[in-house]
């Protein structure tokens, strides 16, 4: 117990000294548009083969130049055709679909490079790689059946200062599903599988711009 109050003490210190070093601004809005991929019942090769697209918003709170915490809001289609995959399903069946998704989540992003603007010292870089990982919901729909899952998005990304409040950035995620769902597709081969060992992915390849707002209150050289 010791060592659990010791751990959660140093964490909340390492925190409050990353946000006394944070950026000038607290928070980032914008759009995102790009392309989706899927792997699956139907497609268990070249995620592109059907892609689809994307679009929506997303929020990040900047706690320093480091880390963010990013919630994002997406509408996504997808789609499926066994006919571009060499296995074959019993009898020679046929199966394709359309799908479409609404992705909800949220990431903690970390910075390669002291991402931002600032005094020289600081090391500032206008652009830096980044990973990202997080927790989502997403509700899909084909065929008229809604299916509902948690996912698990993955992935990297690039971000680069444009101006001092305007950023622009370019992400690509994997997203694992939990559930085996959002093709409407399940176990055709007659094989059950266990909730750990479902078979769909999804992909996201967004572009997204973003506008900071927010100015921190600097005072007596002390950021809030």
């Amino acid at each position: 117990m010791n060592r659990l109050i010791v751990a959660i003490s140093l964490m909340f210190a390492l925190l409050g000294t990353a946000t006394s070093q944070a950026q000038e601004y607290r928070y980032e809005v914008g759009p995102t548009l790009g392309v989706t991929g899927y792997l699956g019942d139907v497609n268990d090769g070249n995620m592109w083969s059907h892609p689809g697209i994307t679009a929506g918003g997303i929020f990040r709170y900047i706690i320093n130049s480091r880390w963010a915490v990013k919630g994002n809001l997406s509408y996504a289609s997808i789609s499926g055709n066994s006919n571009s995959i060499e296995n074959k399903f019993p009898g020679d069946a046929h199966y394709d679909f359309k799908s479409s998704l609404v992705d909800l989540g949220g990431q903690v992003e970390f910075n390669f490079l002291h991402f931002g603007t600032g005094p020289r010292y600081k090391n500032y870089k206008k652009i830096s790689p980044y990973m990202v990982a997080g927790l989502g919901a997403v509700m899909s729909s084909t065929s008229g059946n809604t299916n509902f899952s948690l996912a698990l998005p993955l992935g990297v990304g690039v971000k680069y200062k444009l101006k001092e409040r305007l950023n622009l950035g370019f992400e690509f995620t994997m997203r694992k599903e939990f559930g085996d769902k959002i093709d409407n597709l399940s176990d055709l081969y007659g094989v059950k599988h266990s909730f750990a060992k479902n078979t769909d992915w999804y992909s996201f390849g967004m572009f997204t711009v973003t506008y900071e707002f927010s100015k921190r209150c600097v005072k007596c050289h002390y950021v809030e």
